[in-house]
């Protein structure tokens, strides 16, 4: 019989974590020192940090053609290691689960969302509230620019605290064993020559 186990982070405890390196990182460069769960999850935040930054940079209309493209392939290539380490997230979770033998009955409902895709939101989320923080706090912006954002962070407020409860949630429900965690597998295309009809039909043409 399983025994109901503890889960191995509280989500207020990755959130403090994830705000912390959006304000650090914004000074020094995108690096840390973690590992373990910690490590991956610094990881995928890292890819969602490089990624926010590169997407203001292609919704720039002063941004050369030429610049665009390189913005472009660094955004898919960005997206495709943030989908990765997501699925690294949940297999840390799966090892650990394995390792405390928590196993879930088979009737046991699997949630729509892994804990990797949640933490995801709460990494994109913790970006969101940062730069929604620098509108608030533009001297240059109108009173009524400044109110408007300023209502933003409210609803984002919000959003970051039901996140965390539902997340917490669902973590204490597969560890408890009342549900499973079969991690949602990506299977990306876009990337891969073999698999990406523009590319592996160009490759053909040139041959």
């Amino acid at each position: 019989m399983t025994t109901p186990s503890q889960p191995p982070a509280s989500l207020a405890t990755i959130d403090a974590l994830l705000s912390h390196l959006v304000d650090h990182w914004h000074h020094f460069e995108p690096e840390h020192s973690e590992e373990g769960l910690r490590g991956k999850i610094c990881d995928l935040h890292r890819y969602n940090f490089l990624l926010w930054h590169e997407e203001d940079i292609a919704r720039s209309p002063s941004v050369t053609d030429g610049r665009i493209a390189q913005v472009k392939r660094a955004i898919d290539r960005y997206n495709q290691l943030r989908n990765d380490c997501i699925e690294k997230v949940d297999d840390w979770l799966v090892a650990d689960l394995a390792e405390r033998g928590v196993v879930a009955p088979p009737p046991a409902p699997a949630a729509t969302e892994t804990p990797g895709a949640a933490i995801d939101r709460l990494s994109i989320l913790e970006l969101r509230r940062y730069h929604m923080r620098e509108q608030i706090e533009r001297q240059d912006a109108t009173p009524e620019h400044r109110d408007r954002a300023a209502a933003r962070m409210v609803v984002l407020d919000l959003q970051r605290q039901h996140l965390i409860e539902s997340t917490d949630r669902l973590l204490t429900e597969i560890y408890s064993a009342r549900r499973p965690l079969r991690v949602f597998r990506q299977m990306k295309m876009y990337n891969d020559p073999s698999m990406n009809p523009y590319l592996y039909k160009t490759a053909a043409k040139a041959a």
